[in-house]
């Protein structure tokens, strides 16, 4: 029997969270290899989701959120990648083109929550050493994109 999970002041439980951000990572890799629709992923994926418990309006949002914002989080990206975005491991891509759209759409996500949950998703699925790369590109693209919040945060 699982433990309950303990839900923030702000309704939102960091479990259900984590859960939908792997989730995402799963559905982005399968929809960058097959082509398919972000509406087809959703679905697919949401149905699998009911057997896992997850946020699944976080899912869908990141799911639709980097099929509506792909060129513009890719475009943050690219000058911190060593290689053209295509040619990143699909795990790896997967992974920063969901933490870019977290830290580019959601500042409700502390920018330190998206830089972990994705190398620790990294660390769990892609390359022996890809939650290395995937951090250091990240710890630049926060540096951009959230400069305020990691600024007030080394004070």
């Amino acid at each position: 029997m699982s433990k309950p999970h303990h839900r923030r002041p702000d309704g939102v439980d960091p479990v259900l969270r984590t859960r939908a951000r792997r989730r995402a990572l799963q559905a982005v890799y399968a929809w960058q290899l097959s082509g398919a629709t972000a509406r087809d992923i959703v679905t697919q994926f949401a149905h699998e989701q009911a057997r896992e418990i997850a946020d699944l309006a976080y899912f869908e949002d990141i799911i639709h959120g980097i099929e509506t914002h792909r060129a513009d989080l890719d475009a943050a990206l690219e000058p911190h990648l060593d290689r053209t975005i295509e040619e990143v491991d699909p795990i790896e891509r997967a992974a920063l083109r969901i933490a870019a759209y977290e830290l580019k759409h959601r500042p409700d996500v502390p920018y330190r929550v998206v830089l972990n949950e994705a190398v620790e998703s990294v660390k769990r699925f892609g390359s022996e050493h890809g939650h290395t790369y995937v951090n250091g590109v990240l710890d630049h693209v926060a540096a951009v994109l959230r400069s305020v919040e990691m600024q007030a945060s080394r004070r």
